[in-house]
């Protein structure tokens, strides 16, 4: 495979989560690697395997922030990597790291770091700026 036809293969599987990650969806065996480890930045914790994942931050923030969008603002594919800076918006209605809910809506900026392994996201290193 050409470095180049790697890189649009990596694009095509962080963008395919993240379309999953809009509508909501619970399939994320899909797009995850059984092996999978998400490590964010102090206050988030590390999370080991898709479950502890979903458990411990992807299912809490869906629940604190309805009405949520997610916007990549730039994304660059390189072999088995991926990174991207965004953002979610969102109205925060619900408890989240223990704030209570404020009503208000929010933009929560977001850099990621994605590794590729087997077609599914098998490392993702994030920093999520709730400042």
């Amino acid at each position: 495979m050409t470095p180049q036809a790697k890189a649009e293969a990596t694009r095509q599987v962080i963008e395919r989560m993240e379309a999953a990650l809009a509508r909501n969806s619970d399939d994320m065996e899909a797009h995850f690697h059984e092996d999978f480890r998400w490590a964010g930045n102090t206050g988030c914790g590390t999370k080991v395997g898709l479950q502890a994942f979903r458990d411990n931050w992807q299912l809490p923030l869906r629940a604190a922030f309805t009405d949520r969008t997610y916007e990549t603002e730039e994304l660059i594919c390189e072999g088995d990597w991926a990174s991207c800076f965004g953002h979610i918006e969102g109205t925060h209605s619900g408890p989240f790291m223990g704030i209570a809910p404020t009503g208000r809506r929010v933009t929560i900026p977001y850099m990621d770091f994605w590794r590729i392994a087997e077609g599914r996201i098998a490392d993702n290193r994030v920093s999520v700026d709730f400042a």
